[in-house]
């Protein structure tokens, strides 16, 4: 009896839950972008033209766009990429096992912009104020 109570509520509130989690996200991997940008959180900002430079860029923008809901879809995509990078340039030559080589968090900002980019924006997002659309 508890569980489907549960899993009602859940399902009655799923959007709150798609929103927290898509903000979450955002902001972790803005942050990401801000210390290679920008020095914040007691970083150290990188040249911008370089793949570190390139790599802060997308995640500072990328966050900011993931957290507003615009173009979600499209950010998320981006991430990936970023993600497929940083996989291969800073965690391969360490060997292929994410618990090893330090690569949990790319494995894991992987499988979230995996969810992000088939679910878009979902309800609350500038993507659908502006555009009538969850992109």
């Amino acid at each position: 009896m508890r569980y489907k109570k549960f899993g009602s509520f859940l399902e009655k509130n799923h959007d709150y839950f798609y929103f927290v989690f898509r903000v979450i996200v955002g902001l972790l991997f803005f942050q990401h972008g801000a210390i290679k940008l920008y020095g914040w959180f007691g970083g150290n900002q990188v040249e911008i033209m370089s793949f570190m430079g390139a790599a802060g860029v997308i995640e500072f923008y990328g966050g900011a766009l993931i957290i507003l809901g615009l173009f979600t879809r499209y950010a998320a995509l981006l991430g990936m990429i970023d993600m497929v990078g940083a996989w291969y340039i800073m965690h391969i030559p360490k060997g292929f096992m994410p618990i090893l080589n330090g690569g949990e968090l790319a494995a894991l900002f992987f499988a979230s912009f995996l969810i992000l980019l088939v679910h878009g924006t979902k309800k609350w997002g500038l993507d659908k104020l502006i555009f009538k659309r969850h992109y």
